[in-house]
C-alpha cells in the first residue's frame, strides 16, 4: 500500500510518500519521498504565527513540494493527461478560496501520469485553521483528480504513532548514522499497554492515555499556556528570537556546562528562582503561564536594579543600557533555569500518571519533544521506574507529514472508512 501524506496545521508545508510492506501493525514502513518546506524564517520577523500569512504560504509550496516529492518517489512520470472540463471546474471549485493553488496544481496533473498511490491522509485538525483548509482542500481536488480515497487524521495521532517507529538500521528513536540512505525504512513497534503519552508542542500539553490501540483518554493538559508557548514567550522576554524553544535550551545547556549544578560544597542553587507550578496539585494538569510572568518579573527587577545605578559619567541608565545589563550570563542562568523548572513539573506529572494507571510505555511526542534535557531526563526517569520510553528521532520530532501518512495507514489498518465531507477542526481532541 502506498500513502501519500499532507500536513498543514501550523507553519510546515509537508508532503510524504510512505509504503508499507505487510497490512498489518508489525509491517515495514518506507519513506519513498518526503519533502517538508518550513516557514520559520518568514515568520520569525513577526516573532510568531501569523495564521493568514501560514495559509497564504501553505498554498504557494503544496504543489512544488507534492511535484518534488513525486520526483524523489520515482513516480513523476511525463505524460499528456488532460482533465475533463467538468473534473477541472471541480477542481477550481474545491480551491476557489487559495489564491492561485487550483492553476499550479491542474498544470501539474496534466503534465504527469497518475502516480500508484492507494490513499491520501491529510490532517484535519487541531492546529491553525486557515492553514488546515488548504491542506484539506488540496487533499480533496487531488481525491477528485486521481480518483483516490482520502482519510482525515488527527495530528496529535500523528506525533503518537511516529515515536512507535524504530528504522531498520537497529538504533530505537534516534537518528541513524546511515544518513545516505535514501528510502529509508522502520518498523512498527507496538507499544506495551497502558501507555501514558504526553504531547507537547506550541499548541498543546496533554497527557494521554491509552489501553489499547489507538484508543486515547485525556487525563490531564494545560489550564492556559502549552509548554511550546510558555518557551517562546520566555524567549522572548529575554530579548532571543523567534521560535524561542531552541534558544531557551542552548543557553541553558551551555549553562550547565559551564556552571554545573553539583559541587563538593553540594548543590548550585539558581540566583534567580523560579516556581514549579502546579508540581503539588494532586492531579495531572498543568500550568505555565505563571511561571512565564515569574520571569518577566525577574527581569523586571534586574532592569529596575539596573537603572536606579548611574553610569561612570553621573548619569542614569538609559533605556537602551538598563536593557544592556541583561547580560548572556544572566539569560542563561534565567533559561537554564526556566527549562529546569517546566521538566521537573512534566517529570513529576508523568511520574504521576504512569503509577495511578498502571502504565507500562511512556510515549513523548510533539515538537518540544526535540528538547535535549527532556529526551535525558525522562530517559533516566524510564529507567529508573522500568518502563519503556519511546520518542520520536529529531527530524520527526516536529510537525511533517511522515507521521500523518503513518497515521493514516493505522487508521486504515483499524477499519476507518475513507471520508469526503470533512472540515478543518482547530480544536480537534483526540
Amino acid at each position: 500500500m502506498k500513502i501519500l501524506g499532507i500536513e498543514t496545521s501550523c507553519d510546515e508545508t509537508g508532503v510524504c510518500i510512505i509504503e508499507t510492506e505487510n497490512d498489518s501493525v508489525g509491517s515495514k514502513i518506507k519513506i519513498l519521498g518526503n519533502q517538508l518546506y518550513s516557514q520559520i524564517a518568514i515568520h520569525a520577523q513577526y516573532g510568531g504565527v501569523y495564521p493568514m500569512m501560514a495559509k497564504r504560504e501553505h498554498a504557494l509550496n503544496l504543489t512544488p513540494q507534492l511535484e518534488k516529492c513525486l520526483e524523489e518517489a520515482g513516480m513523476k512520470k511525463d505524460s499528456r493527461f488532460m482533465i475533463r472540463d467538468s473534473r477541472k471546474e471541480r477542481i477550481k471549485e474545491i480551491l476557489a478560496r487559495e489564491n492561485d493553488l487550483s492553476e499550479d496544481l491542474i498544470e501539474l496533473i496534466e503534465k504527469i501520469e497518475k502516480p500508484d498511490i492507494d490513499a491520501i491522509a491529510v490532517t484535519n485538525g487541531p492546529g491553525l485553521e486557515p492553514a488546515l483548509w488548504v491542506g484539506i482542500c488540496f487533499a480533496k481536488a487531488l481525491s477528485e483528480a486521481w480518483n483516490i480515497p482520502i482519510i482525515p487524521v488527527n495530528h496529535m495521532e500523528g506525533h503518537v504513532v511516529v515515536a512507535m517507529l524504530q528504522r531498520e538500521c537497529g538504533i530505537l528513536n534516534s537518528e541513524c548514522k546511515e544518513t545516505n540512505i535514501q528510502h529509508p525504512t522502520f518498523n512498527i513497534q507496538s507499544p506495551n499497554y497502558p501507555v501514558i503519552a504526553l504531547l507537547i508542542s506550541g499548541g498543546h500539553t496533554q497527557l494521554v492515555l491509552s489501553k489499547e490501540n489507538q484508543k486515547y483518554e485525556i487525563i490531564g493538559s494545560t489550564r492556559d499556556d502549552a509548554i511550546g508557548e510558555a518557551f517562546d514567550k520566555v524567549a522572548r522576554i529575554l530579548g532571543l528570537p523567534y521560535p524561542g524553544g531552541p534558544q531557551i535550551s542552548k543557553l541553558a545547556e551551555k549553562d550547565r556546562l559551564e556552571h554545573p549544578h553539583d559541587s563538593a560544597s553540594g548543590p548550585r542553587k539558581s540566583a534567580f528562582p523560579l516556581p514549579r507550578p502546579m508540581i503539588h496539585s494532586h492531579d495531572l494538569n498543568f500550568s505555565f503561564s505563571g511561571i512565564k510572568t515569574a520571569v518577566l518579573y525577574t527581569v523586571q527587577k534586574i532592569t529596575l536594579n539596573s537603572s536606579s545605578q548611574k553610569d561612570e559619567s553621573g548619569e542614569h541608565f538609559s533605556e537602551k543600557n538598563v536593557l544592556a545589563k541583561l547580560t548572556d550570563s544572566i539569560k542563561q542562568e534565567i533559561a537554564r533555569e526556566f527549562e529546569d523548572a517546566v521538566v521537573e513539573v512534566i517529570i513529576k506529572k508523568t511520574q504521576q500518571a504512569v503509577e495511578q494507571y498502571g502504565a507500562q510505555t511512556i510515549i513523548i511526542g510533539g515538537g518540544v519533544s526535540a528538547n535535549k534535557k527532556i529526551r535525558s531526563d525522562f530517559a533516566k526517569l524510564a529507567e529508573d521506574i522500568h518502563v519503556e520510553l519511546m520518542i520520536p528521532e529529531f527530524s520527526a520530532s516536529t510537525d511533517n507529514a511522515f507521521m500523518i501518512a503513518v497515521a493514516g495507514y493505522l487508521n486504515i489498518l483499524s477499519g476507518k472508512k475513507p471520508e469526503t465531507d470533512f472540515k478543518a477542526n482547530g480544536n480537534l481532541s483526540l
